[in-house]
């Protein structure tokens, strides 16, 4: 059986993007049912260090969406001017994360999984890699810390949701 880059990255993103729809309905449902702000959870952070809720979602758009619209260029420079202030903004960006994706073909991927592929953050080229390596190094890892600290965020602050929730729909036989 042969596996594909393609393979290795989209649907598992695809994925966890699902989920993401579910904890964010989570959260608000939360947020509704114990009487708080909307604040008390989407200005939520795991350490005063950290980012709040909608800088995790933005990031798990950036490694999936944006990425795709950046590789070509041979550099990915992070957009940060997009940050979602309310659960509907989050659950847009998850939708074009989503149609994002779908849109990207095998094709598509095997297009820049040789081709360079610079990090560039304030102007300069800080790291430079193959776009597989781009990809599976330094996109899908920190799509993973993003989407897992959102679900940390929600677990933290009392809102009741368990691994499967964070799973999203495997891809099972049958």
């Amino acid at each position: 059986m042969s596996f594909s880059l393609y393979d290795a990255f989209v649907p598992s993103c695809q994925q966890v993007l699902t989920s993401l729809n579910g904890l964010i309905d989570k959260g608000e449902a939360h947020v509704k049912e114990n009487g708080l702000t909307d604040a008390d959870l989407i200005e939520a952070k795991l350490a005063d260090d950290m980012w709040n809720l909608p800088w995790h979602i933005l990031s798990c758009w950036m490694h999936t969406a944006h990425t795709f619209q950046q590789m070509p260029t041979g550099e990915f420079t992070p957009d940060f001017s997009k940050l979602p202030e309310d659960w509907d903004a989050m659950r847009a960006m998850v939708a074009d994360a989503q149609s994002s994706l779908a849109a990207v073909t095998e094709a598509d991927v095997d297009a820049v999984a040789d081709k360079t592929v610079a990090f560039v953050l304030g102007g300069k080229r800080l790291m430079e890699f193959t776009g597989a390596n781009f990809l599976l190094s330094f996109n899908q890892p920190n799509f993973y810390f993003h989407a897992t600290t959102f679900y940390d965020i929600l677990r933290m602050k009392g809102v009741a949701v368990s691994k499967r929730d964070f799973l999203g729909p495997m891809r099972l036989i049958g």
